[in-house]
């Protein structure tokens, strides 16, 4: 059960899309993960399998698939955003439960997501969970710089004019937590045995263990809000 208390401050509560949201084996990225592939294979016209190396390179080297490819190829990056995000989203149910809990929490709620607008709209929509949130800040929002870059995070706050420290977010990706601590945010990883690539970037990053700047972590994002408000 989380700590009440140490969420008493908070008016403003932030949300990571992907793996956030939806439980991560819902496995939505298989899909976006193949459709990198074939996107960089046609472009540059390779096999796919090559394309999946250049895919993985410009993610490590870039922070993003996306980055990586409008830096080394200039490619529209918003065409690249509705390709790789034409996926089936039928694996997603409602969550009355997650409904719920974001309902009762105090304040305003965001997106924060390094996806497209189209993306988060439909995922959204999907789980019954649209109307809840004030705005939804993509990656075009941010000028294609992704999280954990903190240019990000201070665009996302001067957009969205919230105050950090009275802010929470919650994410799957543990990297993507550390500039929100830096800025004073109460920080929660939505952790799960499926999400193998937030896994493997841990193990990338050497971290072996809950990190300091990660505050709170949760395997299940309903029961962890409805603690906060019961």
């Amino acid at each position: 059960m989380p700590d009440r208390g140490g969420f008493a401050h908070v008016d403003t509560w932030v949300f990571d899309l992907d793996n956030t949201l939806y439980p991560a084996h819902c496995d939505l990225f298989a899909q976006v993960d193949q459709l990198m592939g074939s996107y960089i294979s046609e472009l540059l016209q390779v096999e796919f399998t090559e394309a999946r190396k250049l895919q993985k390179k410009y993610f490590y080297e870039y922070g993003t698939t996306l980055r990586g490819l409008m830096s080394r190829h200039d490619i529209d990056p918003q065409h690249f955003l509705d390709y790789v995000h034409n996926i089936d989203v039928s694996v997603l149910d409602a969550n009355a439960a997650l409904s719920q809990a974001l309902d009762k929490l105090p304040g305003r709620k965001l997106v924060f997501t390094n996806g497209s607008h189209g993306h988060a709209e439909n995922v959204l929509g999907k789980i019954g969970i649209r109307d809840h949130f004030e705005l939804v800040f993509d990656i075009s929002d941010a000028d294609y710089i992704p999280k954990p870059e903190p240019v990000a995070y201070a665009m996302f706050i001067e957009h969205a004019g919230f105050d950090a420290t009275r802010a929470a977010m919650f994410e799957d990706m543990p990297r993507n937590l550390e500039p929100s601590h830096e800025l004073g945010m109460t920080t929660v990883l939505v952790h799960s045995p499926q999400n193998t690539s937030a896994a493997f970037i841990n193990e990338q990053h050497g971290i072996t263990e809950r990190p300091d700047y990660v505050h709170h972590q949760t395997e299940d994002l309903s029961k962890f809000l409805t603690g906060l408000t019961s």
